[in-house]
């Protein structure tokens, strides 16, 4: 159905509106203060404050928190920081840090091959056509799913964060990926116009490795040449001194030092919209960053199976990766995520009616960044609220963690990922099953 042009918005119409706002004392009042405010400061409900205090009946230690600094690597960053109380435990250490700009190199570089890969197995669609278009909107972008951590590690193993330190462009990465996104859409126009004048596919992998040659020298110059082999040396918290008596690979020293094995998790969601039913196996199309990598694999389960597999694994003292809509009703400067953290229905005098469902449905919600679930507090066997661990140094919040309502739990954490040992068998069996496909632009195919 097309818009009608006999029913336009009249001029009648608005002077009514200007009336009736007239006419209401309260509009007058959240106007002077809203022209001379920020909204969010002005509409923040302070009873809700003092009613979430850092403190929970559970909490796992962290080390020295992180910072991502200028870039979109949470997904890297709380992947990482999960590692590193594993390897923290296993080689008795005060604190710990992987290199994160080691993940993003090789994350970047295979996001190249995964695009053009991509672009070469779409040469007969449509420029204009909605895939291509999709692939075309941001082909190098920071963000990224657990499934893609995995897949990186298990090829390219892990350093510590001194032997692969940042770079000005690793903690701040806008320019560096403008280049390359240009590119890489410079490459698809010509890979395409080849194929347009008759080239023939074998020619075109050719051409695409010289391609991935010119990544490889950009991402170098910009975050420098990955190790192959290191040393590493720590002391442990007794003060006894390590050291590997000869020089180890990423790979190696993800094996021997990382206490943890990826393929041992399994990445549950919760999303309640009626096309994808719950206890169910999903994947998204056309998503991922290494070719012949591990599949985005999802569970999707109702809220309270995911909440409670995820304090029943915070009890056994290991903490939890997940992935939400952090934007939403986020008390930025006292760390609060509360669903009733602003009180806008005061302000606009109505109500947000939409629910989870209708939110993702209408492009209103999605997930936007990762972080660790660290801690919870029960009461009466319930909880209540959850600590939180992000990856913005301790400047920020509550010296760098989170206190989350479990009201916003239920409404804007999307996905969790937990070890399989957590996992009901009835759930596990259904890994074994062909998953659904999503279109590479459903909400669950957002990254983190």
């Amino acid at each position: 159905m097309k818009p009608n042009a006999d029913f336009p918005l009249t001029l009648e119409a608005v002077t009514d509106f200007r009336q009736e706002f007239a006419h209401d004392k309260a509009n007058t009042v959240a106007l002077n203060a809203i022209t001379q405010g920020e909204v969010n400061t002005l509409a923040l409900n302070h009873q809700i404050l003092a009613q979430y205090p850092l403190t929970f009946s559970e909490e796992i230690s962290s080390g020295n928190l992180t910072n991502q600094k200028d870039t979109n690597r949470c997904w890297t960053f709380a992947a990482l920081n999960f590692m590193r109380q594993k390897t923290i435990k296993k080689l008795s250490l005060n604190t710990f840090e992987f290199s994160q700009s080691y993940i993003m190199f090789y994350d970047k570089l295979e996001r190249c091959n995964y695009f053009l890969e991509n672009i070469l197995g779409t040469l007969d669609r449509d420029t204009h056509s909605r895939l291509l278009t999709w692939l075309l909107a941001d082909p190098m972008d920071d963000a990224g799913q657990w499934d893609m951590f995995v897949t990186v590690v298990e090829k390219y193993g892990v350093v510590p964060k001194e032997v692969y330190p940042e770079s000005v462009s690793s903690s701040a990465t806008k320019m560096m990926n403008s280049h390359l996104n240009e590119k890489l859409r410079e490459y698809a126009w010509e890979l395409r116009a080849a194929y347009s004048n008759g080239a023939n596919i074998e020619s075109l992998r050719t051409r695409k490795n010289d391609m991935l040659r010119v990544m490889y020298r950009v991402l170098s110059i910009h975050n420098g040449v990955p190790p192959e082999r290191f040393h590493w040396s720590y002391r442990d918290k007794d003060n006894g001194f390590h050291t590997t008596e000869t020089p180890v690979t990423p790979q190696e020293f993800y094996r021997q030092y990382a206490g943890v094995d990826l393929q041992d998790y399994v990445s549950l969601i919760s999303c309640p919209t009626e096309d994808k039913p719950y206890n169910n196996h999903y994947t998204v199309g056309f998503l991922g960053n290494i070719v012949g990598g591990k599949k985005i694999s999802y569970l999707n389960v109702d809220i309270s199976t995911m909440k409670q597999l995820a304090l029943n694994t915070l009890k056994t003292g290991e903490a939890v990766w997940f992935g939400c809509d952090v934007a939403k009703h986020y008390a930025r400067r006292e760390g609060i995520l509360h669903s009733s953290a602003y009180q806008m229905d005061l302000l606009y005098s109505d109500l947000f009616k939409m629910d989870k469902a209708a939110r993702v449905s209408y492009g209103h919600s999605q997930m936007t960044h990762a972080m660790l679930f660290t801690g919870v507090h029960e009461e009466q066997g319930k909880p209540t609220r959850w600590k939180v661990e992000d990856s913005f140094g301790t400047a920020n919040n509550n010296k760098g963690f989170l206190v989350m309502s479990d009201c916003w739990f239920d409404e804007y954490v999307f996905q969790v990922v937990l070890p399989k040992a957590q996992i009901p068998e009835n759930l596990l069996a259904l890994l074994d099953a062909v998953p659904i496909v999503l279109n590479p632009w459903d909400p669950m195919g957002a990254l983190a």
